[in-house]
């Protein structure tokens, strides 16, 4: 997809980005939901967060992230897997 490979060059970001345009995988991990903005109701994906260990399972999920402090978050809990 164009736009990520251009957000991607933008951001300088250093790691592969996915996309999801069937929604398949959000719908499977539940983030594709019902939300509400200036009073308009729409489908949309929820900010979720799941920290999946070596073996393929979920350790951890984080729903409805706010983006400040959230990386702090994670790294801490990263630090308490090892």
């Amino acid at each position: 997809m164009k736009a990520l490979q251009s957000f991607k060059a933008r951001q300088k970001l250093n790691f592969p980005l996915l996309s999801d345009p069937t929604h398949k995988m959000i719908e499977s991990y539940g983030a594709w939901r019902m939300k509400k903005f200036l009073g308009r109701a729409f489908k949309g994906i929820a900010r979720s967060s799941f920290l999946i260990g070596a073996d393929g399972k979920i350790e951890e999920i984080w729903d409805d992230v706010k983006a400040k402090g959230h990386a702090t978050e994670v790294l801490a809990r990263l630090r308490n897997l090892t």
